[in-house]
């Protein structure tokens, strides 16, 4: 099993949106997104939100180390609306990401099933045997070295984008988990940013938001 080490960095995430209903924040990139069994891993997004806003209902999660656009109902109603368009792919949701080399073709989809590796804890690998996972992406832009992707996943698989990206040659930069130490030395976290997201709201109107990625 791989040794995980906390430092999550300190104040309240930025909120991108927020009625009586529904709370959307950019979570930070080395903060958890819900508390683990760890005493140390009750300090998160959840628990420090809690602090501002009262109880609140986590929808969906973010890696640690992914930052962007991370989803809480404030009502029981709300989180029942919220967490039904979850479980039926209703909701749209896409992330940047800097990746190692060029893809080529510039865009395509990705269709590797995935399981957990059992040998590399909490690690997850391409499996023909695994659970379906579904991945779409596009080259935004280039540079030396490196590439900036769109990645719009329609399966929520653990580690998917990552290990997505690896099986096309391509790691995502930072990634201390599946990078080797040129990807990791690239940059100083992981490369990977929630930055658009579209649902319905539990009025019914649709919502549809944005939030940049600092890389």
């Amino acid at each position: 099993m791989m040794r995980f080490q906390y430092r999550p960095p300190a104040g309240l995430p930025d909120t991108i949106f927020c009625d009586d209903e529904l709370l959307v924040v950019n979570k930070p990139s080395g903060l958890l997104s819900n508390p683990g069994i760890d005493p140390i891993t009750h300090d998160c997004a959840l628990s420090r939100l809690e602090q501002q806003y009262g109880a609140l209902f986590l929808i969906h999660r973010l890696d640690c180390d992914t930052s962007g656009l991370l989803t809480l109902a404030r009502t029981k109603a709300a989180e029942r609306s919220l967490k039904i368009q979850w479980q039926e792919r209703q909701v749209r949701k896409r992330y940047q990401a800097l990746v190692w080399g060029q893809p080529s073709p510039p865009a395509g989809h990705i269709h590797t099933p995935l399981a957990p590796n059992k040998d590399r804890v909490p690690l997850w690998r391409p499996d023909p045997h695994g659970k379906q996972a579904h991945t779409e992406y596009e080259v935004l832009d280039t540079a030396v070295g490196h590439s900036r992707l769109a990645l719009t996943p329609s399966t929520g698989r653990t580690h998917q984008l990552r290990v997505h990206m690896l099986s096309l040659g391509h790691p995502i930069l930072g990634d201390r988990f599946y990078g080797n130490e040129a990807v990791q030395a690239a940059a100083p976290r992981l490369c990977l940013h929630a930055d658009r997201l579209s649902l319905v709201h539990p009025n019914g109107e649709q919502l549809h938001l944005e939030c940049p990625p600092e890389f």
